[in-house]
């Protein structure tokens, strides 16, 4: 579902939708730090993870059917006291830690295993160039007061971007952040191919 939606909407769910993100968000009162780069981390994690599903799949005969609500009866998937804690343990040591250690969204930029299927289905859609969700940015406009790149929560130079005219960034979560602190209007949210 993330990988159809991101043909149309890029990332937007991380910024949008994903708890995950909103717990790493929660920290930003703690602790505003810039996150380091190294995003290509979650690739290592992501290329295992479903070549495993993948070889399982075709090694058990193939799939017959993929449920997309499995166990989420009640609209959650945890569904028993040991399901419980492995939730609080992903959420404890891989969401909240890490945004409190290394800064603004790490999860988003070193670990998050989803990602990975939206940064694929974006890149298809800039290949393809369909109409989508984007940014759009209006140089001229731009007072180069920087507070697009302060506020970004996934640590992009923003400002950069404006001022190269290339908003487009794989890293880029659509959360509009730089749109509702820009009091010159420089930067707003567009349908675009």
């Amino acid at each position: 579902m993330m990988f159809i939606s991101s043909l149309f909407f890029g990332r937007a769910f991380c910024g949008w939708a994903c708890p995950g993100a909103g717990c790493q968000e929660a920290i930003f009162l703690a602790r505003d730090k810039e996150v380091p780069r190294g995003n290509y981390i979650k690739w290592i994690i992501w290329v295992p993870w479903i070549s495993t599903i993948v070889l399982m799949g075709i090694r058990a005969g193939g799939y017959e059917k993929i449920e997309f609500f499995y166990q989420t009866k009640y609209g959650f998937s945890v569904t028993d006291i040991n399901a419980l804690i492995a939730y609080l343990v992903v959420l404890v040591f891989l969401i909240i830690l890490p945004a409190f250690i290394f800064g603004k969204r790490s999860f988003c930029h070193h670990l998050c295993w989803m990602a990975p299927f939206m940064i694929l289905g974006r890149k298809i859609r800039n290949g393809f160039k369909w109409p989508s969700l984007k940014l759009k940015a209006d140089s001229e406009k731009c007072k180069h007061c920087h507070t697009c790149t302060q506020n970004c929560p996934m640590s992009l130079p923003v400002e950069s971007m404006v001022n190269q005219n290339r908003l487009e960034n794989a890293e880029c979560i659509l959360c509009g952040t730089c749109i509702d602190g820009c009091e010159f209007g420089v930067i707003k949210y567009a349908f675009y191919g």
